[in-house]
């Protein structure tokens, strides 16, 4: 079993000349559940080499055991510093792709051509495609093979309206997340701000905020028959 992780290149955060990226939580999660499993985990960004760590979730008050857990592995480390090029995936040659969450995604992996050509891909494939947090934000211009929204008439969560004003962050993001998926024909559901919350619709995989990343990672083992 190969699963890709896809990561974000971006690092500004609008026009507030604070920086941005990928959420260090939604990554080291998945990944050590992936590895534990004994799956092999693939990362890669739209610019290569090392993606760009959301300042934020490097806080103190941001760390979780998976996240203390990479601060102590140089492999980790290294496969994180060393990520290939989006450009250059061959999707059939992975079982699942997972998308971490961040700001970042909303400015680039939603624009960008690889990204949506990767989704559709493997979603036609009947492979789990999975994003966490703002990752599902990246769906905002995939198409099904109807060319309807991919994610039309599909349950669907992803980071809510409510938690993007709790972070100060409403008028700064390019679009909010909840109000796109639903916009784009999604069933969308949430539970309370910052609770674990992981919808499963085929072989598609949702999770609402940082505290969903571990089950959203469960959840495609699960798709994958992995125990």
């Amino acid at each position: 079993m190969k699963v890709l992780m896809v990561l974000t290149s971006h690092d500004r955060l609008g026009d507030t000349g604070k920086k941005t990226g990928f959420w260090l939580e939604e990554f080291a999660a998945p990944y050590y559940v992936f590895k534990d499993a004994g799956v092999d985990v693939a990362l890669v960004s739209p610019k290569g080499g090392q993606p760009p760590l959301d300042p934020k979730s490097d806080e103190p008050d941001a760390q979780t055991p998976a996240t203390e857990r990479f601060r102590k592995d140089p492999d980790a480390q290294k496969a994180l510093a060393h990520t290939g090029r989006l450009v250059d995936v061959q999707a059939s040659e992975y079982d699942a792709v997972f998308y971490p969450g961040g700001h970042g995604p909303l400015w680039d992996l939603a624009e960008d051509h690889d990204s949506i050509a990767l989704i559709e891909s493997t979603y036609a494939a009947v492979k789990p495609v999975a994003l966490v947090c703002h990752a599902p934000g990246v769906l905002r211009h995939a198409k099904g093979i109807d060319e309807a929204p991919l994610v039309r008439g599909r349950r669907v969560t992803g980071f809510t309206n409510s938690e993007e004003a709790a972070v100060g962050l409403t008028d700064v993001v390019p679009f909010l997340v909840e109000d796109m998926l639903k916009a784009n024909g999604g069933r969308y559901e949430k539970k309370a701000d910052w609770a674990s919350h992981v919808i499963t619709d085929g072989n598609l995989v949702t999770g609402q905020n940082p505290a969903s990343s571990e089950a959203a990672a469960k959840a495609v083992l699960t798709l994958l028959g992995v125990p």
